[in-house]
């Protein structure tokens, strides 16, 4: 009997090793914070990202995030794809996306991370600095291709639109949001990135820069009312008319109180069954302080009740 009991033992020792040995079947074996992960997200948004990772990775050093920045496109193709589990976007699925998940058992979400805004920059020797929604769409549809057409002293010559890259959010927000599916000027031009465009828009006294609000900020500046040093920032007014009475900059406040016109929703695009890291690092993004540091990049928070600056504060 004693060597029944003890074979027994044995048995389930070895079952239990064997058990503990074995990998999950989908070969992934991060948990909700430890192990390492990719994640795709718009290029638009990598400082605030990055920023995000960093505490992440800091707060939770058995956990890895490696953020891929490319294009909304590629972003949501790789969630597709299942070569990422976390895609960072301005929009949420469609229909066709979501039954495409659907129809291998996976049922993604959808989370509001943060409220953005684009923003509208030009040259320092531009004093022309104010600029009305209708017009922004006669340039995007090429109805308007010169300077004084706008403002009648400029000297300026043509006006050049830059976006940062032709399957960019910034892009479709234009072609969708603004235009409502009229098409695009040939006249527009596409770099690669939000960086090369701040770069092209100080060398080039004739150009028009079109930015995500978050690559604005002047890092020494700590209440977001103050923008880079080597470009200018435009003021935007939903009137027809522009005047410096009804137009604003991507402040966070004015983002915030809706003043602002050219705004945008940021999203987390989710699809994780297991409940693993990319869950761990989603609720760090919504969470109070993941929230913090999207308030300190000069976004708008989404889902904690943190006070936001108001420009006539200062």
């Amino acid at each position: 009997m004693m060597m029944k009991q003890f074979l027994l033992i044995v048995l389930l020792s070895l079952a239990t090793l064997s058990a503990c040995n074995q990998k999950p079947k989908d070969g992934m074996t991060d948990t909700y914070t430890s192990g390492v992960i990719a994640i795709a997200a718009d290029e638009s948004f990598q400082p605030i990202v990055q920023e995000e990772v960093d505490v992440f990775e800091g707060v939770y050093p058995l956990a890895g995030i490696v953020p891929r920045y490319t294009t909304e496109v590629n972003a949501i193709n790789l969630l597709l794809k299942d070569s990422v589990r976390v895609a960072i976007a301005t929009r949420t699925l469609t229909s066709e996306e979501m039954n495409s998940f659907h129809s291998r058992k996976f049922f993604p979400r959808e989370i509001k991370l943060a409220t953005d805004g684009l923003a509208l920059i030009v040259n320092q020797k531009n004093s022309d600095s104010i600029i009305s929604v209708r017009d922004i769409k006669r340039i995007l549809t090429g109805e308007i291709k010169k300077w004084i057409e706008i403002y009648p002293k400029s000297q300026l010559g043509d006006i050049q639109l830059v976006f940062d890259n032709k399957n960019s959010s910034t892009v479709r927000f234009a072609a969708d949001s603004l235009c409502k599916g009229k098409p695009l000027s040939t006249d527009l031009k596409a770099l690669k990135n939000n960086q090369d465009v701040i770069n092209y828009v100080a060398r080039t006294p004739q150009a028009i820069g079109v930015i995500g609000v978050n690559w604005l900020g002047n890092r020494s500046d700590t209440t977001n009312l103050s923008f880079r040093n080597e470009i200018r920032v435009m003021a935007v007014s939903a009137e027809n008319i522009a005047t410096p009475s009804n137009s604003y900059k991507p402040y966070q406040a004015y983002l915030f109180y809706g003043d602002y016109p050219l705004v945008r929703s940021i999203y987390v695009l989710l699809n994780d069954p297991r409940n693993a890291l990319p869950w761990g690092f989603t609720s760090f993004l919504t969470s109070d302080r993941g929230q913090r540091i999207i308030l300190k990049s000069g976004l708008v928070p989404a889902t904690q009740p943190v006070r936001v600056v108001d420009v006539k504060d200062k």
